[in-house]
């Protein structure tokens, strides 16, 4: 029992000290980088975040003479946005700084707007998630300044090709959501 007690002191020491330790991960990028580039990723996954949870929302919510071609477009674009949250977090870890921590967290950082209407129309939908997707591509074109300021290329590398995948979702949303007739939208 002595033993055990001995054990469990010990493991709580460790936990103790591990819980005390910074999270900062050692790189060559001065510390305002870290701070600035993280700040500006944090905003972009806050944004992921919220897009990918409206893109469902959407998605599970769809109605209409188009459903299954539109359900299925915003389950694919859906699965695209959640893609990028993960590379996004690992890269600010990577910089040394530290990510989203929560739902609250997101809710004060995102700035994509929540649509918690009981009903919204199909080309509402396409045209609110075709703004959003455009206001990601400039939050991605911000972010990448923010990288090349510092000469962070591994960030704005990655930032580059969801830029293009965004740009994609937003060309995707424009067609689907057109009239049908050569006047558009």
């Amino acid at each position: 029992m002595k033993m055990a007690k001995k054990l469990s002191a010990a493991k709580k020491e460790t936990l103790k000290g591990r819980r005390l330790a910074p999270l900062g991960t050692p790189t060559d990028l001065p510390a305002a980088a870290t701070k600035d580039i993280s700040a500006a990723m944090n905003g972009v996954l806050a944004d992921v975040f919220a897009l990918y949870i409206k893109t469902k929302n959407f998605h599970w919510h769809m109605s209409g003479p188009h459903f299954r071609d539109y359900h299925l477009l915003l389950d694919e674009q859906s699965d695209q946005v959640f893609a990028m949250a993960d590379p996004i977090a690992e890269r600010v870890r990577k910089i040394g700084g530290q990510t989203l921590k929560s739902i609250g967290d997101i809710a004060r950082t995102k700035r994509i707007a929540d649509n918690d209407a009981g009903y919204v129309e199909p080309s509402d939908m396409l045209a609110e998630l075709q703004e959003d997707n455009k206001n990601l591509a400039a939050a991605l074109r911000e972010a990448h300044n923010v990288c090349d300021e510092y000469g962070d290329i591994a960030t704005a590398s990655l930032i580059e090709v969801w830029i293009d995948e965004t740009e994609r979702r937003t060309w995707f949303l424009f067609e689907a959501g057109r009239r049908g007739d050569s006047s558009g939208h």
